[in-house]
C-alpha cells in the first residue's frame, strides 16, 4: 500500500478565465483535468491511497473524483478553511495517513509528470532521510543566440536545456516531516532550506517527462506533446 498526498488548493491566476469557475488543477488539457492525469499516474505506479489537499472550489474537485472507485484509489480530500500555504496544507494533509506508513508521495497539482515513483521511494528509505525532492533538467524558456568571436550569429538554439537542475514539486516525504512543517506557510521557502543547511535533504534527479502547467500557453504546448505520446505515457518515465 502506498500513499500520496497533492497539493490541489492553488486558485490558477495566470490561467484565468479557465480558473474563474474551478481551482488550477482542475483546468482541462484534452478535455481531462490536470487532476485526473495526476490520478492515472498515481495508480498506474502503485499508489492505493491519495488525500487530495484542496480549498479554493474544493466542491468541483470532489465532485469529479468522489471517492476514486472508478480510478482504483481510495481518495480522501483536506479541505482548508481558509489558506495556510502550501506547507500548512501539507501538515493538515500528513494528519490523514494512517500510521505505520513509512513514505508518503507528495506532489504539487498543476504538474504532469510519468515519473517512476519505484526507484525514488527505495533511494529515499535506502538513505533514511526525512525528505527527498526530485529534480527535473532546467529547459530555458526561451530559445538561445550562439555567437563567435567577430559577433556573427552561428545559430539558433530553440529552448536549450541547461545545465541546471529544478525542483519537480515532486518529493517522497516520512511522516515525521510533519513536526518540522509549518502551520501557515510554504515548506520550500521554510522547512526545504533549513533541511539542506542542515544536510538533511536528500535529492534524485530524474529525466522523465515534467512540465509545469501554470499559463494558457502551456495548456496548449502540454496538449501537443501528450497527443504525440503513445497510450503507454503513464507507464513509461
Amino acid at each position: 500500500m502506498r500513499h500520496a498526498i497533492v497539493l490541489a488548493g492553488g486558485k490558477g491566476e495566470r490561467l484565468r478565465p479557465f480558473t474563474e469557475d474551478r481551482p488550477k488543477p482542475m483546468v482541462e488539457i484534452m478535455g481531462i483535468p490536470i487532476l485526473g492525469y495526476q490520478m492515472q499516474w498515481l495508480a498506474g505506479q502503485g499508489i492505493t491511497d491519495v488525500v487530495i489537499s484542496c480549498g479554493y472550489r474544493h466542491e468541483v474537485i470532489e465532485a469529479y473524483f468522489g471517492r476514486g472507485e472508478r480510478l482504483g484509489l481510495r481518495i480522501r480530500y483536506s479541505v482548508e478553511d481558509e489558506p495556510l500555504g502550501r506547507g500548512g496544507a501539507l501538515k493538515l494533509a500528513l494528519a490523514q495517513v494512517p500510521p505505520g506508513v513509512d513514505a508518503v508521495i507528495a506532489t504539487n497539482g498543476d504538474i504532469i509528470t510519468n515519473l517512476r515513483l519505484g526507484p525514488v521511494v527505495a533511494a529515499h528509505l535506502a538513505r533514511r532521510l526525512v525528505a527527498t525532492v526530485v529534480l527535473t533538467p532546467f529547459v530555458s524558456p526561451y530559445g538561445i543566440v550562439d555567437v563567435d568571436a567577430d559577433d556573427a550569429v552561428t545559430q539558433f538554439v530553440e529552448k536549450p536545456r541547461l545545465p541546471y537542475w529544478i525542483n519537480a514539486g515532486v518529493y517522497v516525504l516520512s511522516p515525521s516531516v510533519r513536526d518540522r512543517l509549518p502551520d501557515r506557510g510554504d515548506h520550500e521557502t521554510t522547512t526545504f532550506p533549513e533541511m539542506a543547511r542542515a544536510r538533511g535533504l536528500g535529492a534524485f534527479r530524474s529525466e522523465a517527462y515534467w512540465r509545469g502547467v501554470d499559463t494558457i500557453k502551456d495548456v496548449t504546448e502540454v496538449g501537443a506533446e501528450l497527443q504525440s505520446r503513445l497510450l503507454s505515457f503513464f507507464r513509461e518515465g
